[in-house]
């Protein structure tokens, strides 16, 4: 392989099998968050795995929504003001617990609940249905233009956002690239 040669695989997938893949070395590298409800059950996975957390920067809880939503004008909304919409969040496959959910307050109930396997349909979900889906805030427009937009959820979260390695690596210098590319695009945001 000549020195300027790279592989990189950017896969979107399970908060398990991104654990997974760290460990069994498939991933030099994975992102996720903590937060109150999945800190400890993570942590035990992490520390049987062979696993380090390395957190990066906090966010608090946003929602996202379509710009033409009735709730989008809003300076923030709480979960009670979500209670009329359908909740959209990720499926997590036989890992289906709030510990390892992608969204935060997975375990509270929620009449309309929607579970979805891929980004782009959970936009369209947003867009179609007026559904909401809760995260960092961070949402790059370049996907989506002005369609989707982040409100401030009004409830006591922190999701902590890292990145995960085996605790015998270091990152390699394409990780490196990775974690300040997405660290610089995190601070642009703020």
């Amino acid at each position: 392989m000549d020195k300027n040669d790279i592989e990189f695989i950017l896969n979107e997938t399970q908060t398990h099998q991104i654990i997974e893949d760290v460990r069994n070395r498939f991933s030099d590298l994975g992102i996720l968050y903590l937060s109150q409800c999945n800190e400890s059950v993570l942590r035990k996975s992490f520390e049987e795995y062979g696993l380090d957390f390395h957190e990066l920067f906090t966010a608090a809880p946003h929602v996202f929504l379509r710009r033409e939503h009735p709730l989008a004008k809003r300076e923030n909304v709480t979960l009670k003001d979500l209670q009329p919409y359908p909740r959209l969040s990720f499926v997590q496959g036989a890992y289906e617990s709030s510990n390892f959910a992608e969204e935060l307050f997975s375990n509270e109930i929620a009449d309309k609940s929607i579970k979805i396997s891929d980004r782009a349909a959970i936009v369209n979900f947003m867009i179609g249905l007026d559904g909401y889906t809760i995260s960092s805030g961070i949402f790059p427009k370049y996907l989506h233009g002005n369609s989707i937009v982040s409100i401030p959820l009004d409830e006591n979260e922190t999701m902590r956002i890292g990145y995960l390695l085996n605790k015998d690596r270091e990152l390699s210098d394409l990780g490196r690239v990775y974690i300040d590319a997405l660290t610089q695009y995190q601070q642009n945001q703020t």
